[in-house]
Order: structure tokens, then C-alpha cells, then sequence
């Protein structure tokens, strides 16, 4: 269980508006993930500084084209569109940046927030499940997430039909906040239209994706570490052995978040995966007690804990050291992570136990590679040889 206690953290120091803005063009540009992120905006001290760097910092691994810095006129439409709706773009720089979510390895370096933004400031849980949902599996999710509402629990959802709709639906007067896959101002699925207007009026609404960014399939699992990692745990209903709340449950776990699940008839393929779940050793949640009694009084103080340690929140999480290798020792390096690695991902870790090398020198190489398109990351750190 992580209640979000890492108490030893620098203040927050707000973002220029210009600075913002490079933060936005730098997450944006070609081959940036939010890891890469971090670790550039660790390399250089600032994102406008690690603009300026990102051509040259491309060309070194070999690759002379195919990379391009996200066009300032673009970032400035894209903030314009956000506010003329009324919405924000947050970063964990900013006081009101789910501290959850800050915690990750990887948190998204800006989210688009429409609706309530007090909403992120509460204590979460995500409620998660099968979009071809029982009538039970919809009638149970209504009775816990208003349960769970009424002790002072926000839920968070994907906004998914099934037991996301539930869950939205009967959290709408206590709090819920819908995550999406795709930009903040697209709805999907269409059928609920009325449900996402009624979330940006009474609720709140996050993306990760740029504005105007149409849903695709690579960009829901980027959304589930998004509600696994702003909760403090997450409940599975009812879901397949393939379904998408299965990566948001893992996700979870190795966020260091609780895992809950509900259990189901054998029969019912629909059980297969909370059932798993609790032989892997989830939480048997039958209703909303199951969880509260969980987090005790750590649970009914965390809205206060969190309160006070917004004061401390560090700006991102802590990104190894890098140094710059001398131009033979940078050879070595690269060809020993290109003889090393495979289409296979694998994590930084497991290369880096292999290295003889000074392991910041390493760092900045894989960097340099991935930003000219040499190894692509994957989730849970862990990266591979472009196929």
C-alpha cells in the first residue's frame, strides 16, 4: 500500500508561462516519452534548454532526418483550445497535479484537465471492468462507487461503456473523474456523449493525448497507468482474461498501489479475470467497507496527509545521473547495447547489469539512441532494438 508518504521533497516552484509552453513542445516532439522527458529536463536543468539540444542530441546515434521539435504555433493553438473550454493544462510543477500520479516513473509531464480541478486533490480510487458488463456487474458497480462516494471518495474511471459508466454515473454527485485515452475534447464511445458533457460540468475530465487526438489502440494502456497511479487502489468487477482492467491491475501493483477485485461465478467468463486477480493475491472486495477497512485510519486521514504534502511535492520523480562519455568510450557503449539487446524488450536494469561501463555514461547513450530512433521504450522501463 502506498499512501503517497515520500515526505523529503523540494517545494514546488511554479512554471513561467514560457517555460509551460516548453514543457508542452517538449513532451509533444518525436520520440519523448515521459521518461525521456524527465530525463532530458534532468540532463539540461530546463525543458527550453533541452529543446534547443534535442536536433543535435538526434543526430548523434547516427540518424541525420526524421526527427522534428514540436512547432511552437502548435503548442500555442493547442493551449488556446484548452482554455477557450475553460480547462487547464497542469504539470507536477502545479499545486493542483494529482500527487499520485507525480509519484510514477512515468507521469505524464502535462495533462489537459477539464471541469472540477479540486476533484484532484482527493483520495481515489478507480473502479474498473468489462465493457460488456452483467446487469449485476452494473448494478453492483452503482451500489460500491456511491458507497465509496458517500465516505468521501472520489472515483476515477476510463469512461468506457460497461462498469466505467456505471461508476461515473453514480459517483456524479460525490466526485468522479473520468481519464480518456484520446484528446480531452473527443468523445469516446460516442453513446456517451451526454454522460462525458455532464463530467466536464459536474465532475472532472483528464487527457494525456494532445487536443483534437482521436483515440487509438497503443494510447489505452497509457491511460490505465494514468487511473492506476492517481488512486490509491483499484477495484476490478468484472473482466476477461484479455481485458484492458487486467493491464490497469497490473499497473497498480507495480505502482505499489492495492489491488482489488470482485469475485464471480467460474462459469462466467466475465470472472476470469478478478478471479485471477485474487489468486494472485488481490483484495476480495464485496462492498465498499472491504475497502475502506484496507487503508484504516491512514485511509480516512490520507485527504489531510496529502494536503500537507502537496507543500513538498518534488516536480517529477528522481532521474538517474548522466554524464557525457568521451567520443571512443561512447563507440563501446553503443555497441555494446546493440549486441546486448533484441527485438525483445527488456529493462534498463537487466542491460545495465551487463555493462562494465560507468553507468551514467550508459545513460546518456541509451538517451541519445532513443531520441534518433535507435531503441524505442516500452512500459515498465524497459526498452528493445528498433525491429
Amino acid at each position: 500500500m502506498d499512501l503517497f508518504t515520500h515526505t523529503e521533497r523540494p517545494s514546488l516552484t511554479p512554471l513561467s508561462p514560457q517555460e509551460r509552453l516548453a514543457w508542452l513542445r517538449l513532451i509533444r516532439s518525436d520520440r519523448v516519452g515521459p521518461v525521456t522527458f524527465y530525463q532530458l529536463v534532468s540532463r539540461f536543468g530546463i525543458a527550453s534548454k533541452a529543446l534547443d539540444a534535442l536536433p543535435d542530441l538526434a543526430q548523434r546515434s547516427g540518424r541525420k532526418s526524421g526527427f522534428s521539435v514540436y512547432p511552437k504555433s502548435r503548442a500555442e493553438d493547442e493551449l488556446a483550445q484548452i482554455e477557450k473550454k475553460g480547462g487547464a493544462l497542469l504539470t507536477p510543477q502545479d499545486a493542483l497535479y494529482p500527487l499520485g500520479l507525480a509519484e510514477i516513473s512515468d507521469a505524464p509531464p502535462v495533462i489537459t484537465v477539464l471541469g472540477r480541478r479540486d476533484l484532484l486533490q482527493g483520495r481515489m480510487i478507480a473502479i474498473v471492468g468489462a465493457r460488456n458488463a452483467s446487469l449485476n456487474g452494473q448494478k453492483f458497480t452503482r451500489r460500491i462507487a456511491q458507497d465509496l462516494g458517500e465516505n468521501g471518495v472520489t472515483i476515477i474511471s476510463g469512461l468506457a461503456r460497461g462498469i466505467d459508466t456505471a461508476a461515473h454515473e453514480a459517483s456524479l454527485k460525490t466526485g468522479t473523474i473520468a481519464v480518456v485515452a484520446g484528446g480531452a475534447d473527443i468523445i469516446y464511445p460516442k453513446e456517451n456523449t451526454k454522460l462525458y458533457e455532464a463530467i466536464i460540468t459536474e465532475g472532472c475530465l483528464i487527457a494525456e493525448s494532445p487536443w483534437g487526438t482521436e483515440p487509438l489502440a497503443r494510447h489505452f494502456p497509457r491511460r490505465n497507468r494514468i487511473i492506476s497511479g492517481a488512486s490509491l487502489g483499484t477495484l476490478v468487477v468484472e473482466a476477461s482474461q484479455k481485458s484492458g482492467s487486467l493491464i490497469t491491475a497490473r499497473y497498480a501493483a507495480e505502482q505499489g498501489r492495492d489491488v482489488f477485485a470482485v469475485p464471480g461465478f467460474p462459469s462466467d467468463p466475465r470472472a476470469q479475470g478478478p478471479n485471477s486477480l485474487l489468486r494472485d493475491g488481490a483484495i476480495l472486495a464485496e462492498k465498499a467497507e472491504d475497502i475502506l477497512s484496507t487503508f484504516g485510519t491512514f485511509f480516512s486521514a490520507a485527504h489531510d496527509k496529502t494536503d500537507g504534502m502537496k507543500e513538498n511535492q518534488q516536480m517529477f520523480s528522481p532521474m538517474p545521473m548522466m554524464s557525457e562519455p568521451s567520443e571512443n568510450t561512447r563507440e563501446e557503449i553503443f555497441k555494446h547495447i546493440e549486441n546486448n539487446l533484441s527485438h525483445m524488450p527488456v529493462t534498463v536494469d537487466e542491460l545495465l547489469r551487463t555493462c562494465q561501463f560507468n553507468i551514467s555514461e550508459v545513460q546518456t547513450v541509451l538517451l541519445d539512441m532513443e531520441l534518433g530512433g535507435r531503441i524505442p521504450r516500452h512500459s515498465g522501463n524497459r526498452i528493445s532494438l528498433l525491429e
